[in-house]
């Protein structure tokens, strides 16, 4: 049985898309952290190293409104930065 596509009025195509590589000065300015440690995951607790490769002040919590160190815990800590 072949599939087929229904049509909806609101379907609307790209005519045509641009893909370009940022400056230098743009990567900068998107940017609000640095790796210092080649470190990637603790082996034993399966977290990011701090300051690693996929440190999470850097990228973001694990785990959606929760730090690293688990202080911080719930939705009503949004925005605050763990030492």
């Amino acid at each position: 049985m072949p599939f087929k596509k229904k049509s909806n009025k609101t379907d609307q195509g790209f005519d045509s898309i641009t893909i370009s590589l940022a400056s230098p000065d743009e990567i900068l300015e998107r940017s609000y952290g640095e790796v210092l440690k080649p470190e990637t995951i603790n082996y034993r607790s399966y977290k990011p190293e701090r300051d690693g490769l996929f440190c999470e002040r850097i990228f973001g919590p694990v785990k959606d409104y929760e730090c690293y160190c688990g202080k911080y815990k719930r939705i009503r800590y949004k925005g605050i930065v763990c030492d």
